[in-house]
């Protein structure tokens, strides 16, 4: 007789890139632990399965957050447990036959939702007798009260400030596990050498590297940011990477710049970038947040999300690991600081060493595999 491999379902969608690199991050991980002993598939459920106009809510993610005041008064209208029972109880007749149909054509042995959209009405969709249903938490802090369900057999969190939120919300303690944020691999191998690095990336050796990041879509105000340093008489290299930002990509390339700088779109090289730099600049996404800790980059956030990623700058600053500037003119004080005070900004390196989790998408992992009864809980 041949033995069925555990199948995971995660379920996901590209609302910002965070929960599809968190997602596809474990997938990794699973694979490193456990080789091909367990099978995984990944499931954009708006886009595949949410009923219009649903359905479009990845497609119109990044107009909608280009007004981060609207984004924070209905993130913040929207967040509570009495807010998120009437959204669930009220949409779920919307989408209670897709949400079935998607369990329904995806069997899976445990389903793994990292988008708060992705748990009550799924949990309700699969009723009582359902496979093992595990919520990883991929907002770092100021977490929503949907990612939140009491019907989750584990809700694995990155910080400890988000397990103390989920507490508040009444979930189970023993339910709720501080675990960190899952990054991909290549972020948490050795750093190397950083001459070799920069010389492999065409950067110079011998100046100091600041690395502007505006999350996958560009966003936030990165080519203010970056135009304020090179006009800053610093002696420095800029690297500048504004993802899938074509428009701004080109206008960036236009630029006469003062000091070296390297411009690049969507790219596979950042983990080799960040080991490779000496400061990251960057929006308050988590995902980047962690990698940088990882990487032991300081850091500087000139832009967030309200409501979602405030908590971010809090954990940023409560940590020592860097600062929050939200004027051009603050990065630039900032990083003259840095320069002019190596002993300062060595301080702060060793405050990201220190809160960075570079093991966090491994003991998702792990976890995942006890559950499974692929290896004994630990």
């Amino acid at each position: 007789m041949i033995n069925k491999k555990p199948h995971i379902l995660f379920l996901f969608s590209d609302t910002g890139g965070g929960h599809r690199s968190a997602a596809e991050a474990i997938v990794e991980a699973l694979s490193l632990e456990f080789g091909d002993a367990v099978t995984t598939e990944m499931v954009d459920f708006l886009a595949d399965y949410a009923p219009p106009p649903y359905n479009q809510l990845p497609r119109f993610y990044p107009e909608m957050v280009k007004v981060p005041e609207l984004w924070g008064v209905g993130y913040r209208l929207s967040n509570g447990r009495p807010q998120a029972r009437v959204m669930t109880t009220t949409l779920y007749p919307l989408v209670r036959h897709a949400a079935r149909k998607l369990v329904h054509e995806h069997p899976a042995d445990m389903l793994v939702s990292v988008h708060p959209l992705g748990t009550s009405f799924f949990l309700r969709a699969l009723g009582k007798h359902r496979p093992p249903f595990i919520t990883v938490v991929t907002d770092m802090v100021t977490t929503h009260a949907l990612w939140y369900d009491k019907r989750a057999d584990l809700t694995l969190v990155p910080t400890e400030m988000a397990r103390q939120r989920a507490l508040d919300y009444h979930m189970s303690p023993d339910k709720v596990r501080v675990v960190g944020q899952p990054v991909a691999e290549r972020y948490c191998i050795p750093a190397g050498d950083k001459g070799q690095l920069r010389a492999s990336l065409g950067w110079p050796k011998d100046k100091f590297i600041a690395l502007l990041i505006g999350g996958g879509d560009g966003m936030g105000p990165l080519a203010e940011t970056a135009y304020a340093i090179d006009e800053s008489g610093l002696d420095l290299g800029l690297v500048i990477v504004t993802g899938r930002n074509a428009k701004l990509k080109a206008e960036l390339e236009a630029c006469q710049w003062e000091n070296p700088t390297f411009i690049y779109g969507f790219t596979k090289d950042l983990p080799d970038m960040m080991r490779a730099a000496d400061v990251l600049i960057t929006k308050a996404g988590p995902g980047t947040i962690a990698e940088g800790l990882i990487a032991g980059l300081p850091i500087i956030l000139y832009a967030k999300l309200p409501g979602q990623e405030d908590g971010n700058v809090t954990f940023v600053e409560s940590e020592g690991a860097g600062v929050w500037a939200p004027d051009p003119l603050k990065v630039v004080r900032t990083l003259t600081r840095w320069i002019c005070r190596p002993h300062e900004r060595q301080a702060v390196i060793e405050n990201c060493r220190r809160a960075a989790r570079p093991h966090s998408s491994r003991t998702i992992a792990r976890i995942l595999g006890a559950q499974l009864g692929l290896i004994e809980e630990t």
